[in-house]
């Protein structure tokens, strides 16, 4: 048995797969020394991401560079996890031999077994079909928020999308398992729940739980002082959903929805379930109901077939939208999706200027939204201190971590990370907002 290695963890890919990083990272603490710096460690692991090319191609990255440092001797040992080798096992275990072990998605809690059986000469493939979750114990890596994921795998088959083949079918994790999990965490300012599609949880679970029976366990736990929603797909935001945004104190006014497109015809190539007057009807009605709520959501441009006609009626859907921030990406082709065999596939540089023109949109869009929040006053989160402009940094209700712009403000006083202050809006810069603090 191997104990008191120092091991550097890399952490790649959304929020989902961090919890999945914390959760190794507990396991790994039982036995072994986590060190902040790759050049310190004895054992570099690399929890990857392969939803798109691009993210195949930083894992592979990471993992070169890895070899790097153990060809000079600077490391003893590398472990590849996750989304990569879950997916492409076959090619990467003779491709990558300076990695020494391999595992899946749901594999966490075997690091330590891994450890010993590559420093006794083995080299691992202990690669797993997904399953539930491991364990609820976390080493957080986040300051003031946390993430829960509340499910794994995907069960919707957009024809785009390789999750189902690299996480497997949807599958909840049981509330009491979540709760206690959450109650682990200690003081969390902001929950955010997290799962490929937030609202069909507990529709596979025996006791058939729901999102808002979840959420309302959640926020009874005296540690969880709000919650905020990713990832709800449109045609599940229910009416009762709804209600718990207006009824419960703890609920963050938030919610990304992954729209995708907004042409009918394109919607139903992507074998999404909605349209664009049912999403642009959604929107008004959470608008209506919700006061002040910030809806984010996220699109593709260049799906095989996607005309000008159809760039023109995104472009029209988001001027009428008026979300509160969203992502663009271009379509990645990927081998095993339905859409990969479909005609009419778009030229790369055709994608770019599609992408280019959604985004010179949305950011019309976002400065007419921020115009309507000059001069008035929200509680924001410090994150940190901004040495070049001598301003402190932090998110309102209307940002969420890494995906949105922040609130950047001066403070007469010292101001600590997690602090929460209340600043007054000033200017607008891009995606970000500047202020005082009052």
């Amino acid at each position: 048995m191997v104990n008191g290695k120092k091991a550097g963890v890399i952490s790649l890919g959304c929020d989902k797969n961090r919890v999945d990083t914390e959760k190794m990272l507990s396991v790994l603490s039982q036995r072994h020394t986590i060190v902040n710096r790759i050049e310190d460690a004895d054992i570099v692991i690399i929890n990857t991401c392969a939803f798109l090319k691009s993210s195949r191609e930083e894992s592979i990255g990471e993992i070169l560079s890895a070899g790097e440092l153990k060809n000079r001797g600077a490391i003893e040992k590398i472990i590849v996890t996750g989304c990569l080798p879950q997916k492409f096992i076959g090619d990467v275990f003779d491709e990558l031999p300076e990695v020494d072990a391999f595992l899946g998605v749901s594999d966490y809690s075997l690091i330590n077994e891994a450890i010993d059986r590559i420093y006794n000469g083995e080299r691992v493939n202990a690669v797993g079909i997904p399953r539930e979750e491991c364990g609820e114990k976390r080493v957080l890596t986040t300051n003031g928020y946390a993430y829960l994921k509340i499910a794994d795998g995907c069960s919707n088959f957009c024809t785009y999308c390789l999750i189902p083949k690299i996480r497997g079918k949807y599958r909840s994790v049981p509330k009491e398992d979540l709760i206690e999990e959450a109650r682990n965490l200690g003081e969390v300012k902001e929950l955010i729940l997290v799962a490929q599609d937030l609202t069909r949880y507990g529709e596979d679970l025996p006791e058939k739980s729901s999102l808002p029976d979840l959420i309302r366990s959640l926020s009874a736990l005296k540690n969880i002082r709000g919650i905020r929603l990713l990832y709800c797909y449109p045609e599940g935001v229910t009416d009762e959903l709804i209600r718990e945004f207006q009824s419960n104190a703890k609920m963050i006014r938030y919610i990304d929805i992954p729209l995708q497109h907004a042409s009918d015809r394109i919607l139903k190539l992507m074998n999404r379930k909605g349209t664009g007057k049912t999403y642009l009807d959604l929107i008004e009605k959470l608008k209506r109901e919700v006061k002040g709520i910030a809806i984010r959501s996220t699109f593709i441009t260049g799906f095989p077939t996607e005309t000008e006609e159809d760039v023109s009626i995104l472009v029209d859907f988001l001027k009428k939208a008026r979300l509160f921030n969203a992502g663009f990406f271009k379509y990645s082709r990927e081998e095993g999706t339905a859409a990969y065999k479909l005609d009419g596939q778009i030229k790369e540089g055709e994608k770019t200027r599609r992408l280019k023109k959604l985004y010179s949109v949305q950011k019309a869009v976002v400065k007419q939204n921020y115009k309507e929040l000059v001069g008035k006053t929200f509680p924001v989160v410090a994150e940190g201190f901004d040495g070049d402009q001598l301003v402190y940094y932090g998110r309102a209700y209307f940002n969420a971590p890494d995906i949105d712009g922040k609130v950047y403000f001066f403070s007469g006083e010292e101001v600590g990370s997690g602090d929460t202050v209340n600043v007054k809006i000033l200017r607008a810069d891009g995606y970000d907002l500047y202020g005082e603090r009052v």
